[in-house]
């Protein structure tokens, strides 16, 4: 049985038996079955349908928004974010899908009619993570929706009710029965779907070895699959920059969510010059943080996701100031903080290197080290220097600097004087060990189709 604990007390929220055999094999058959007529409904009644999904999905954001609070224990203050971010992302992709699922004409006069369609793939799996549960599934239920493949979607056991939800969206939308699917699904059971020859697509957003064992169940079959898997992005504080702008800014980046996002900030690099007016300045605003229980609508730090990731998290940081580093905040602000619960203080650590797990590793918590830089060439190897490549950061004030400088960064996106937000016209995508494929943008639904040619040539006479 699938049990969700909620991060804010330890008690079980969610209770669900996991799909059985038959209701597998029914899923699989159902979905491979509707596909056929879903692929030739029209791209218009198609669009028609997401957009009636989506506000379907909208109109239910109160609860929505508490079943997020309490089943991953982010700030009910915060949940509302992240309904936004679904919409924006449903609504251009809406909007782009004719640009993006058009035909490539190749040739095309008296004689000869040549060009390239974007099919579907058939049946596609999408195995979600908690963290960012509806802004991470919606990059890939709806290009995948309305390229005309049909979805089977298996969440996170601490999101359950996130599968159900969106569901609930797509029967009120008028999506035709198999289309779209849930199921609640054992690990075992997760594998097996994998290895079916019923799915021809896999799309997997969760950490590197989830990824290895997304590849491993696939196996020797044919298909594709996007992996978008861990981080640990670093940002730039140049000497020109707004500093007020760039602490604000880089402590959001670290500290939202409770640090438990993939694009989060766990890296910063600042010039020399202005190293000491940072580090101080960015102690003074995360000791503002108020971390309590997420349902107070002052909270603004709410707590990991369950008691193991709150030992993980305490143990690297241990582990980096036994070996030298310094934590700088004040733990007297955040009492809640106990070994014996998921509410862990925030922390801002100096004095490391890139011999520490803290400082090569993901932490997925809210935490993030700092280490002084004396140019830019430094900087520049520093943030190389990583297994992973999602995102990286500069803050100045020279535009110019910063697209050469971000030309020489191994990333799947470069920011100016931001961070940790997703675009919904460019492509999601990452380098290294943070996976392959991509979501997000026209060139996402290119990951959830396939090129077919068309070559007609015209005889007369």
């Amino acid at each position: 049985m699938l049990k969700t604990i909620s991060p804010i007390d330890n008690t079980t929220y969610v209770e669900r038996d996991y799909a059985n055999s038959q209701e597998i094999e029914k899923a699989l058959e159902v979905s491979k079955k509707i596909f056929h007529h879903w692929k030739q409904t029209p791209l218009k009644e198609r669009k028609e349908i997401l957009t009636k999904f989506v506000d379907s999905f909208l109109s239910n954001n109160k609860e929505i928004e508490e079943e997020l609070c309490r089943q991953m224990g982010r700030p009910i203050s915060q949940c509302g974010g992240e309904m936004n971010g679904f919409e924006e992302r449903a609504r251009y992709m809406i909007e782009k899908s004719e640009e993006a699922l058009d035909r490539v004409i190749s040739k095309q006069n008296d004689e000869f009619n040549n060009f390239i369609s974007k099919d579907p793939l058939g049946t596609i799996f999408i195995i979600a993570p908690w963290n960012y549960p509806y802004n991470t599934s919606v990059n890939s239920i709806v290009p995948s929706l309305l390229s005309g493949n049909t979805v089977i979607l298996k969440h996170s056991s601490q999101t359950p009710l996130c599968a159900e939800q969106l569901f609930k969206a797509s029967k009120l939308s008028g999506l035709p029965e198999g289309v779209f699917q849930y199921l609640h699904l054992s690990h075992d059971s997760t594998s097996k779907i994998i290895s079916d020859e019923r799915i021809d697509h896999v799309l997997f957003t969760g950490s590197v070895n989830g990824g290895k064992e997304v590849k491993r169940a696939i196996g020797e079959r044919f298909i594709g699959a996007g992996l978008e898997l861990g981080g640990k992005d670093p940002a730039y504080v140049r000497k020109d920059c707004n500093l007020e702008h760039a602490i604000e800014n880089l402590a959001d980046g670290s500290f939202y969510n409770s640090g438990q996002s993939c694009c989060g900030i766990e890296r910063i690099y600042v010039d020399e010059l202005i190293y000491e007016d940072f580090v101080e300045g960015i102690k003074n605003f995360t000791e503002k943080y108020i971390l309590d229980d997420p349902s107070k609508k002052e909270t603004n730090l709410g707590p990991v996701v369950r008691l193991s990731a709150a030992k993980s998290i305490r143990e690297q940081i241990k582990e980096a100031i036994a070996n030298g580093a310094k934590d700088i905040i004040d733990k007297s602000n955040f009492k809640i903080s106990e070994e014996n619960n998921c509410y862990v203080s925030p922390s801002v650590l100096i004095n490391v290197d890139h011999s520490m797990n803290f400082m090569m590793e993901e932490t997925f918590g809210p935490s993030v080290g700092i280490m002084k830089v004396a140019n830019e060439n430094e900087a520049e190897k520093l943030m190389n220097d990583s297994p992973y490549g999602l995102t990286a950061c500069i803050w100045t004030s020279d535009k110019e600097f910063a697209e050469s400088f971000g030309r020489k960064i191994n990333t799947g996106t470069f920011f100016m004087n931001r961070c940790d937000y997703l675009d919904p016209g460019l492509a999601w995508t990452g380098v290294k060990d943070t996976g392959i494929g991509v979501t997000l943008s026209v060139l996402g639904f290119d990951h959830v189709t396939r090129a077919k040619s068309y070559h007609y040539r015209t005889i007369k006479g």
